[in-house]
């Protein structure tokens, strides 16, 4: 049941008022558990906006539940209705999520990506400003690009100094490959965004908070190609290396895989969204690093980390040889380009918002991994007309 607004509280003890958020983008992977965290434990009501609403059918359907109309589905892509600006006049709050954020997108579909990231979002940076909303504003820690240390000797020990490497929101310069590296489209539209929207506060007095997410995963990530999306298609890396441990087939290493991660539970995420959400004058005019990192590894680690928590959860046996090196090249195509290490500071979401995650990546992956084989296994049987079990 929803809880009642006089027994929540804020971070400083003031009473928590019901607003009305206009969430854009409700209906992906981020909006989904955002908006189950908002029905479950708040009073507030959402304006829920997406092409698309599978992800939150349960939330909408049945007259009975408790949440019954304080959430509302409207379908719409913000690039070309007019109603937005009339949505966002109606709610207190405008989250915007709505992003092409897959990248296999920013070689293929860099047009596609930066108009996605930086030209649709611009209505509804101008519109929370003229009307004098307050906006969450979704980034990513792609801003960041490549780290200092990067750039050094690969036997440097200032590889090791976190000086080097530790991405601050406040300090950490963004730097990004060269003009030919398309796949920091999707970077680059982020950044000016960001940019933009800092103006819009320090110009015109627009309240804003952005979100620099450092891979957040866990259910209902992306889609299994042939299952519930295209069958060609590339998903993230979660999804990717399910995808393969659905098959039976071994995963494919980007480059050997030795890009280093840091992964965070989008349960733990998504309390880290509430409290901004509901500590405005905490979260104003901040820049959010929100990640795990305790939870780093190298993308080699993490897809053996994935094989055995896969094999524990569907009682499959791993394959002899799990894994297989492809070039980035052939994986997602010329222009691609990678960041080395992403850890993020924690030190001024830790200050304003007290927020800490808390899942390790082995807890977070046999959650999200046993979803995963629950929601998708028998359907890819039928695909592949054969056992999972069985050796490609």
């Amino acid at each position: 049941m929803a809880s009642s607004t006089s027994t929540r509280v804020d971070l400083d003890g003031n009473p928590i008022n019901a607003i009305t958020i206009c969430m854009i983008g409700a209906g992906g992977f981020i909006g989904s558990h955002l908006c189950e965290k908002l029905m479950h434990e708040t009073s507030h009501k959402v304006l829920a906006l997406d092409v698309y609403n599978d992800k939150i059918k349960h939330l909408l359907e049945p007259d009975t539940l408790p949440w019954h109309g304080r959430i509302q589905f409207h379908r719409l892509n913000i690039k070309q209705d007019s109603r937005l600006e009339g949505l966002i006049k109606m709610a207190d709050l405008t989250i915007n999520l709505a992003a092409i954020c897959t990248p296999a997108d920013y070689n293929t579909r860099p047009l596609d990506t930066i108009y996605s990231n930086f030209i649709d979002a611009l209505p509804v940076v101008k519109y929370c400003s003229e009307n004098n909303k307050r906006l969450i504003h979704f980034s990513t820690c792609e801003v960041y690009g490549k780290t200092i240390g990067s750039f050094l000797p690969k036997d440097s020990p200032l590889r090791q100094d976190p000086a080097y490497y530790l991405l601050k929101e406040d300090e950490s310069p963004c730097i990004f490959g060269s003009i030919e590296k398309q796949r920091w489209s999707y970077a680059c539209a982020k950044q000016l965004i960001e940019r933009l929207i800092y103006a819009e506060g320090a110009e015109n007095g627009m309240d804003f908070t952005i979100v620099r997410p450092f891979n957040w995963i866990g259910p209902r990530m992306d889609f299994i190609p042939g299952i519930d999306g295209p069958s060609e298609g590339v998903p993230r890396v979660l999804a990717c290396f399910s995808n393969n441990l659905l098959r039976g087939e071994p995963l494919k290493l980007v480059d050997g895989g030795q890009s280093q991660r840091t992964f965070v539970y989008i349960r733990d995420a998504i309390e880290a969204v509430l409290l901004m959400i509901e500590n405005p004058a905490r979260a104003n005019r901040h820049i959010f690093n929100v990640g795990n990192p305790n939870n780093e590894v190298t993308v080699k680690q993490l897809a053996e980390m994935m094989t055995q928590v896969y094999s524990k959860v569907s009682g499959e046996p791993s394959l002899e040889s799990p894994t297989i090196d492809v070039s980035s090249k052939e994986f997602y195509g010329e222009g691609y380009d990678d960041s080395d290490k992403r850890i993020p500071d924690m030190t001024i979401i830790n200050k304003q918002l007290g927020w800490n995650p808390k899942t390790s990546l082995w807890d977070l992956l046999e959650s999200t991994l046993t979803y995963q084989h629950r929601t998708y296994a028998e359907a890819m049987k039928k695909v592949i007309g054969k056992p999972l079990a069985s050796k490609a």
